[in-house]
C-alpha cells in the first residue's frame, strides 16, 4: 500500500513538467515486505457494520497492495474460510484469529492480538 501524500512537499518536489518526455518514476521501498519480521500485525475481532457477523480484521501491513492481496490469499486458503482485501486490511470471515496468528508467526511476522 502506497503512503498516503499529505502535503506538496511528499510529492518529491515535482509538481509538473513542460517537457513532453519527462516520465516520473516513484520509488517503492521494497525492505520492509522482503522481511516479514519487520511487519507489526495487529489481528482483532470486528462485528461493526456487517450485521452481527464477526470478521478477523488484520492491519497494519506495510508495502505493496500486490504483497498485501498475496498474504490475503494466503490466509484465506490456510483457514479455509473467504474474506477480501480492502483499504490496506484483510478481513477473513469468522473468528480465526488464534489460528491466523499461528500462521502469521510461523511466516516471521510479528503479530498482536487487539481490541476485546
Amino acid at each position: 500500500m502506497k503512503p498516503k501524500k499529505n502535503s506538496l512537499s511528499d510529492l518529491g518536489g515535482i509538481m509538473y513538467s513542460t517537457n513532453p518526455e519527462f516520465e516520473y518514476e516513484e520509488e517503492v521501498d521494497d525492505t520492509v515486505t522482503s522481511q516479514n519480521n519487520h511487519q507489526d500485525l495487529r489481528v482483532m475481532l470486528d462485528k461493526k457494520n456487517r450485521g452481527g457477523k464477526a470478521v478477523t480484521l488484520i492491519t497494519g501491513f506495510r508495502g505493496r497492495t500486490e504483497d498485501l492481496e498475496v498474504l490475503g490469499k494466503m490466509l484465506k486458503t490456510k483457514c479455509g474460510v473467504g474474506g477480501s482485501v480492502k483499504d490496506g486490511e484483510i478481513m477473513i470471515q469468522g473468528d480465526v484469529r488464534d489460528k491466523v496468528m499461528g500462521i502469521l508467526q510461523k511466516d516471521g511476522y510479528k503479530v498482536k492480538k487487539a481490541g476485546g
